[in-house]
């Protein structure tokens, strides 16, 4: 990672061009360059929604993950405006839960509220995985993102929020299963794909560890 300098980015304005659900800011700015002195002064939108928080539910003594499914106004309108996408992806999406980090709230007791509300889940331990950001070029959002342990027998049905407009379909899958459909390309959500890459690699180190506690 390149070292940061206070002085390695000068904002000469920042400025909320729109506000609603969410926040759009735009900035003029100047940053240094690779090969020395300054870039000319540009303009830059910034999409603003906060940081979140995501969590792969698993259960070690069924190795089963609990995994979600739900509607996705970008994903609708990115499946409808590209042709070349071919039927990639669908406006429904396979997920793992997640929320948005609210003011004085912790990553650990956003995922735990977040596993409930999503999913019916209640979660025990949890192995951090990593944060990352989701569309740096566009948004400021970072995604911290955890492992939780939970009990899956009996997890199902439809849950969320109706003020918030959430239908979201709970399922359980076998480990081996939701590796077939990551090697399928099933899974089109970002966060979902890291969330299952980084499974994929410790799957069973997680479950050795949980099942000993």
């Amino acid at each position: 990672m390149t070292e940061i300098r206070e002085d390695d980015v000068e904002v000469e304005s920042c400025e909320t061009a729109f506000s609603g659900y969410y926040r759009v800011d735009r900035y003029r700015l100047r940053h240094r360059l690779f090969a020395g002195g300054r870039s000319g002064s540009m303009g830059r939108e910034v999409f603003e929604r906060g940081h979140a928080v995501a969590v792969l539910l698993y259960d070690p003594i069924l190795d089963r993950l609990v995994l979600i499914e739900q509607f996705r106004i970008g994903a609708f309108v990115a499946a409808g405006a590209e042709a070349h996408l071919d039927g990639a992806f669908g406006p429904w999406l396979f997920e793992i839960v997640a929320g948005i980090i609210d003011e004085g709230e912790t990553p650990e007791a956003v995922a735990r509220r977040e596993a409930m509300e999503e999913a019916g889940c209640v979660v025990g331990e949890m192995e951090p995985v990593c944060r990352f950001l989701t569309s740096p070029g566009v948004t400021s959002e970072s995604i911290t993102l955890f492992c939780g342990r939970v009990d899956a027998e009996g997890v199902g049905g439809v849950h969320g929020l109706e003020v918030e407009h959430e239908d979201i379909r709970v399922f359980t899958v076998t480990s081996d299963e939701a590796f077939r459909w990551l090697a399928e390309g099933r899974f089109a959500n970002a966060t979902a794909l890291i969330a299952m890459q980084w499974f994929r690699l410790n799957r069973e180190a997680v479950r050795r560890k949980w099942l000993a506690e």
